[in-house]
């Protein structure tokens, strides 16, 4: 079975009167004829924020400004060709700023419309455009996928990773400090991790969170969305990686939190778990990811 991934960002933007901004696939994408929100592939190394803005000015000709992040997602759909691709989709919302409505020339979209809420249901969607939009729409049937489905790596690494800012009822934060070997190694991370081929983003957090902490907690807010390119990070095994790691961090609280232990097998990525006070927090050797998210919180 032919298996691929992606990592794409989209907007929704509506006009003063409800009506929302989509595309049309053309003959040279995979759904011809397909509606979509505007979007598409976050290039390597490229921020999902300057994604959707690029995008955006490519397959609409406006000029966007981010207003929030709407959702994350991960779906699966078959390709004409019979692949499989699995797509992690960050969802902004947007708001014009200037330019003119112009289709793409020569693109994977051939045509941009603002249309009205009655009409969005009645026009083919990409099933995430429907979800998104609140359409409802017959999952697809992909039958049965083998487990542990890896796309091959054929050149730069895009990992995909779902983290959690977790806290316990004392105010006490979840951190796991990173193995030597490994991208920041010796320094104190938020527990979470990539996500595996078919996997949610948060179906990912929860399983990272007890192999990294032993930990169970309940998602309670999308805290923001980053991502680190960092050409030069070498693997475990000594080969260049040229990195490149999108990251969503979610908000969670940690109801009953027990001793903090790493269960995942051992030679992982994580080699420490510990609940911390702020203050203990703020003495330790901290990944800029750490203090981006507890600077976003307060």
């Amino acid at each position: 079975m032919k298996i691929k991934r992606r990592a794409a960002a989209y907007g929704v933007c509506r006009s003063a009167d409800g009506s929302v901004l989509l595309t049309r696939g053309s003959d040279a994408s995979a759904f011809p004829g397909v509606w979509s929100l505007p979007g598409g592939g976050i290039d390597h190394g490229e921020h999902p924020d300057d994604t959707v803005v690029r995008e955006f000015a490519e397959e609409t000709g406006l000029a966007v400004r981010i207003t929030g992040v709407r959702t994350v997602l991960a779906d699966l759909a078959r390709l004409p060709d019979g692949t499989v691709e699995h797509t992690d989709r960050i969802v902004y919302d947007v708001a014009v700023t200037g330019g003119e409505l112009t289709p793409e020339a020569d693109g994977t979209t051939d045509l941009v419309a603002w249309v009205a809420p009655a009409d969005v249901a009645a026009r083919p969607l990409l099933p995430f455009t429907a979800g998104v939009l609140g359409v409802t729409f017959p999952p697809a049937d992909l039958g049965e996928l083998p487990a542990g489905l890896t796309p091959e790596r054929t050149g730069p690494v895009q990992r995909f990773g779902a983290y959690a800012l977790a806290t316990d009822p004392a105010g006490r934060i979840l951190l796991t400090r990173i193995a030597d070997g490994y991208p920041g190694g010796g320094r104190w991370h938020l527990p979470g991790g990539g996500t595996d081929f078919g996997e949610t983003p948060e179906g990912a957090l929860a399983r990272e969170l007890h192999e990294e902490t032993s930990q169970r907690g309940r998602i309670t807010g999308l805290v923001g969305v980053s991502h680190r390119y960092d050409p030069a990070a070498v693997g475990p095994e000594g080969v260049p990686l040229e990195w490149h790691v999108i990251r969503v961090v979610y908000q969670v609280t940690v109801p009953e939190p027990t001793v903090a232990a790493v269960t995942e097998a051992a030679g992982g990525s994580t080699a420490e778990a510990a609940w911390c006070t702020l203050e203990q927090a703020r003495n330790l050797p901290l990944t800029e990811l750490t203090r981006d998210a507890l600077g976003r919180t307060g």
